[in-house]
């Protein structure tokens, strides 16, 4: 026992602190998704169940031996009462016929079964389901308000020989919670599903005869039987319904399960024909002499079936809802495919071209590069080295934002000619750019972020538009350099396909949203133009975008300026980086919303731009988790083939827009070997993180700028020398090879301690 202690018994002290500690409660943001989660999930459900696509049992019993059934229950009447141990039948009075409509209410068929009966005085009995009462309970109400009676059929009509007594109990009640809610009333009379006439009760359907009995309700067949559900024409349908030598029946007919014209017709002719001779269409109660069988409820039970009626109602609603969003979320995915195919390859054919050229001569002037860095002491040495390879003439500012790893001292180590440190005290990254462009000495500005490398070509490429005096940004070619892990692979899918691609085509439009902060320059007098970079969303990137488009300036993307950064390489470093984009570009979009009413170029942005970036970035990813919400409903309820093509065929459509943009970069296709993954797992995660995103705004919330941890896993370009010394001579260092893997980092001779978790 040694080496062991005893843990001190908690004292009163102790136990008070425990008591009074604040408990830990769930952020409402994550509350208000799960529970929308779960709510959308009750109703599909419940609307499932009420579908009969949960639960549903459609098997039908073979007939049976009938040595088991009573004589007189074989030779009897329609009407079989087995209730408090009687084993009685009885037949309907000559001249008095009781027409029954299975299978009801139908929106369609029955109110034109209750018009023809209401235009001829007659009364008839409806054995409805509880699906069907639950979902048109306004029918079930105008039959007993118009004086005919209701039946249970079960709630979703299975072949009760086939089910447990817990099952017909559940059935049967579950159907009279339907008709509570709807009519306010409860029934004794029960068809069971798939019944005939008497004589056709076998040893497996008179058991459960029995059993219902106990429950306390009649057992209604028939001896006549239209037999309309086979559609036989009018005539026929008539001469099957009519008696014969003027006796009493119980008439078979329907009045739901698929098309019910011919039996409208048919009972617009019988219904006068059959007076004319004497008859009398009566309730099965009045045909018999006997008390109303529908009993009007009240207290907690008609509130329970109110309550069962307004779930269903909602469940139909909200599913409603759902199918409206899906055709949305469809047009919005399609039309996004297609406009971003067709203008991207216009787009690239016009850069492409061998006589394009963006003015009458190349940019050569000098150009300042910032790199705003805040506790990037495993990456700046590779980015400011990856720099020192430039083709084009630089000076390069590194701004440290009060980090607290040695972020500037690496970078004043390393005697770097035309390399200058700006110290700051932390104030965020838009403060450090603006101070950055204070101390710029160039026309031109580049921004990039301190876990970024640039090609040699990089700069060249990122400013040769500029030589279009209309030309206030250049967004570059944002690539991830750490795509060997499966989740790195998964953004590099989506930065090449989503971004590059949208960045093609919001070119062509001149409504660019977004100039990346790994890679893009700015003309200087544009900026000042603007009040420079603002820190009032945390998407200042996205800000500054829109408001150069709003000041008239043109925005467009250079294909051929490459820089590779680290992208998140955990879920939670993901989710922090994505929360932050998404929420800050909602905040751009709200602060530039004047541009809606506004002229001139700012109207033309507000109008063109924020619309495509609202549907396409906000609105559009917010609707899409439906596609997989039904993808899931239809695989386990069905139709479960047609579901499964149906995705396919959108992942079809994903895969050939992928497989064009990395045609387009120049990438190797093997990394769409991850596609479908990315779709079932990647994706869900971007639907929680705008739907969280969502949830903050419109719960007032307010998100903290997230610092990443970064590792230096992109040590330099692709066809760059790593490790590039002070010195090199521009030019010498051969370009980038489209489509070969960042070459691993190099060990660093600064930094602290490995897995300091930063900011």
């Amino acid at each position: 026992m040694s080496g062991l202690r005893r843990r001190a018994p908690a004292g009163p002290t102790t136990l008070r602190q425990d008591r009074d500690a604040p408990r830990r409660r769930l952020p409402m943001r994550f509350l208000l998704p799960l529970v929308l989660l779960l709510a959308m999930m009750a109703m599909l459900m419940l609307r499932g169940y009420v579908h009969s696509e949960i639960l549903a049992d459609h098997r039908v019993r073979p007939e049976a031996a009938t040595d088991k059934v009573p004589q007189k229950i074989l030779d009897g009447g329609p009407v079989i009462d087995t209730r408090s141990g009687r084993t009685t039948s009885l037949s309907v009075p000559d001249h008095r016929l009781v027409l029954t409509f299975d299978d009801g209410p139908d929106p369609t068929w029955t109110p034109k079964v209750l018009d023809v009966l209401k235009a001829h005085h007659a009364h008839a009995v409806f054995f409805v389901t509880g699906t069907m009462a639950s979902r048109y309970p306004g029918l079930v109400e105008r039959m007993v308000k118009e004086g005919h009676e209701v039946g249970l059929h079960t709630f979703n009509h299975p072949d009760l020989s086939y089910q447990s007594k817990s099952r017909i109990d559940w059935e049967l009640s579950q159907n009279q919670l339907a008709l509570e809610g709807a009519a306010g009333i409860r029934s004794s009379l029960f068809r069971p599903p798939y019944s005939s006439f008497a004589d056709a009760m076998d040893d497996r359907s008179w058991p459960v005869t029995q059993y219902v009995g106990t429950r306390g309700y009649i057992t209604v067949v028939n001896n006549t039987d239209s037999e309309d559900w086979q559609k036989p024409g009018v005539d026929e349908i008539i001469r099957r319904a009519t008696p014969k030598g003027g006796k009493g029946a119980i008439v078979l007919m329907h009045d739901s399960g698929g098309d019910r014209h011919q039996t409208v017709q048919a009972l617009a002719q019988f219904l006068p024909r059959l007076q004319a001779e004497g008859y009398e269409f009566q309730n099965l109660t009045e045909a018999l002499d006997a008390p109303s069988a529908n009993i009007p409820v009240t207290g907690v039970d008609l509130w329970k079936g109110r309550a069962w009626i307004f779930l269903v109602q909602a469940s139909e609603k909200t599913t409603d809802v759902l199918v409206v969003g899906i055709a949305i979320i469809g047009v919005l995915v399609f039309t996004r495919f297609g406009m971003m195919l067709l203008l991207s390859a216009l787009h690239a054919r016009r850069v492409r071209r061998k006589d394009f050229r963006w003015g009458a001569a190349p940019v050569t002037e000098p150009v300042t590069v910032l790199v705003p860095a805040y506790n990037e002491a495993k990456c700046i040495e590779n980015t400011v080295n990856s720099l020192m390879a430039s083709e084009h003439p630089i000076e390069i500012i590194v701004i440290d934002d009060g980090s607290s790893d040695g972020t500037a001292r690496i970078v004043e180590d390393m005697r770097l000619p035309n390399v200058r440190v700006v110290r700051q005290v932390n104030a965020g990254k838009p403060a450090a750019l603006n101070r950055g462009l204070a101390n710029a000495s160039h026309a031109i500005v580049v921004m990039m972020d301190g876990d970024t490398v640039f090609e040699p070509a990089t700069v060249r490429e990122l400013v040769q538009p500029f030589a279009d005096r209309r030309v206030g940004a250049v967004a570059g070619n944002a690539k991830v350099g750490n795509r060997q892990s499966l989740i790195g692979a998964w953004q590099h899918i989506e930065y090449v396909m989503g971004f590059n691609l949208d960045r093609r085509m919001y070119d062509l439009l001149r409504c660019m949203p977004t100039i990346p902060g790994a890679v893009g320059a700015f003309r200087r007098t544009a900026l000042e133009r603007v009040g420079g970079m603002s820190d009032d969303t945390l998407a200042e990137d996205t800000d500054i975008t829109m408001a150069l488009h709003r000041d008239g300036w043109r925005v467009v993307y250079a294909e051929d300026a490459r820089a590779w950064t680290e992208a998140p390489e955990s879920v939670q470093q993901l989710w922090s980086q994505r929360y932050r984009w998404c929420y800050g570009t909602m905040q751009a979009i709200w602060k530039h919303r004047r541009a809606l009413i506004e002229r001139g170029p700012s109207g033309r942005f507000g109008r063109i731009g924020l619309p495509l970036v609202s549907l396409f970035m906000v609105l559009a990813p917010l609707l899409a988790p439906l596609i997989d919400v039904f993808l899931l409903y239809g695989v386990v309820f069905g139709p479960t083939q047609r579901t499964i093509v149906a995705w396919l065929g959108v992942l079809t459509i994903q895969a050939v827009c992928a497989a064009y943009a990395f045609r387009l970069d120049k990438e190797r296709m093997t990394h769409l070997i991850s596609l479908p993954l990315q779709q079932i797992l990647y994706r869900q995660l971007m639907y929680v993180v705008l739907l969280q995103s969502w949830i903050t705004a419109l719960t007032g919330g307010r998100l903290r700028w997230q610092k990443l941890r970064r590792t230096g896993v992109v040590g330099a370009a692709p066809g760059s020398v790593p490790g590039s010394v002070p010195g090199s001579v521009p030019g010498s260092v051969p370009g980038s090879v489209p489509g070969t893997e960042p070459i691993p980092p190099q060990p660093a001779s600064h930094g602290g301690n490995e897995r300091r978790p930063v900011g």
